[in-house]
């Protein structure tokens, strides 16, 4: 057999001989990768990957980056790191067939549709109906929170379609076509001043059974497989070096570049949040070793969990280097960036500090995540149900 690392090699030289990325167009070159298995090395052949451990995407990665491939954005993010493990974990063979290669290229922009009015780390508690109808499916309900869902062409949408059954058992999946009729999106305004929020209206939406995700009241388990990819990727955002992009990164160029005083209390203050940075760090690289393809373990709440807190301590010292201007007048950041000839990391920060509060809600808040690592990591006991109390059917549909 092909030994793992000369085969990724190989197919590295290839793609980069067949579709040069300084020559060809980006949807055209990640087509090609995708052909190539060199997409999520990690899936199937024939579905964008190799069969390999994903550690080799790494090498992959590394390789394009420096022969000048582009670089996927926000356009492939929720693609790339939610959609795709979901589908090839749980999907039919014509579902993958028809979404995971438009998926990788761009070409099909994915959001996320789980959180609702009454219901948000309660996933379970969702009232989105979905009501069969011969070979598709009417779905109502409203989901908010929805990041990037202006411009995405698939959702990922849990649905109620069992009321009778347990809130757990009664939940179907469905890849949501976000330009059919019906679709309703309206953007939300952060406290950044942008709109990459939206809330999704859903009135009488039909939907296909073939862009059924898994089995009939089988959505929690796949919802699961989408939020366990979640948070994996928000807590792998946590950690990094201290030269390049990241949150300690822009703290020690403000130490090096903007600060005067260094004084012992502040450069505490930076060593620590490095140390818990850098811990952060190898914790990931660590869990990553442990990954199974599609669906990681509990350790992705864990990181997620740190990667909040500690996001948000090192951008509140950033702020607190810089100074108050660096807070009150946004000019002043941008201003410093264009002096020093950065395209944005002075001027981030300030919009950083601010973005860094949601750390601790998205991708499911600190409270759940520890609630998590109580009860299915370390085994403590559970917090009392209240279902019988408060059945999920009780609560109002918007």
């Amino acid at each position: 057999m092909t030994d793992p690392a000369v085969l990724v090699k190989e197919r590295v030289e290839q793609l980069l001989v067949e579709a040069d990325p300084k020559s060809t167009d980006a949807v055209e070159h990640r087509g090609r990768q995708y052909d190539l298995g060199l997409a999520w090395v990690h899936f199937p052949e024939g579905r964008g990957g190799l069969g390999l451990p994903p550690n080799y995407q790494r090498d992959v990665d590394a390789s394009l980056r420096a022969a000048g491939a582009p670089q996927p954005g926000a356009r492939e993010f929720f693609g790339l790191t939610m959609a795709g493990p979901t589908l090839v974990t749980h999907g039919d063979d014509a579902l993958k067939d028809r979404m995971l290669r438009q998926m990788f290229t761009g070409e099909d922009a994915w959001c996320q549709l789980f959180s609702e009015p009454g219901a948000g780390s309660d996933l379970a508690g969702l009232a989105c109906r979905a009501v069969r109808d011969g070979d598709e499916w009417v779905i109502n309900g409203q989901k908010v929170w929805n990041t990037l869902a202006h411009i995405a062409d698939r959702g990922m949408l849990p649905t109620r379609t069992d009321p009778d059954a347990p809130k757990h058992k009664g939940l179907t999946y469905f890849a949501l076509d976000m330009h059919a009729p019906g679709v309703e999106v309206r953007p939300l305004r952060q406290i950044t001043g942008e709109a990459e929020f939206n809330e999704v209206y859903l009135t009488d939406v039909r939907v296909p059974d073939i862009d059924r995700v898994g089995d009939v009241g089988d959505g929690w388990r796949v919802a699961m497989t989408t939020l366990s990819n979640e948070r994996t990727t928000i807590g792998g955002g946590g950690g990094g070096p201290t030269r390049g992009s990241g949150a300690i990164a822009e703290a020690v160029r403000i130490w090096h570049e903007e600060v005067a005083d260094h004084d012992p209390v502040r450069r505490d203050r930076l060593t620590q949040a490095w140390i818990e940075a850098e811990v952060l760090r190898l914790t990931n690289i660590r869990a990553s070793q442990n990954r199974k393809a599609g669906n990681p373990g509990p350790e992705g709440s864990i990181a997620k969990l740190v990667f909040a807190e500690v996001n948000k301590r090192i951008y509140e010292l950033c702020i607190d280097l810089l100074g108050a201007d660096a807070l009150v007048n946004y000019d002043y950041t941008m201003r410093r960036a264009e002096s020093l000839g950065l395209t944005g990391p002075a001027g981030s920060s300030r919009k950083m500090f601010l973005r860094s509060r949601a750390n601790s809600i998205e991708g499911g808040t600190s409270e759940i995540q520890r609630n998590i690592i109580g009860e299915r990591v370390l085994g403590l006991p559970g917090e009392p149900r209240t279902d019988k109390a408060m059945p999920w059917k009780d609560v109002p549909r918007s």
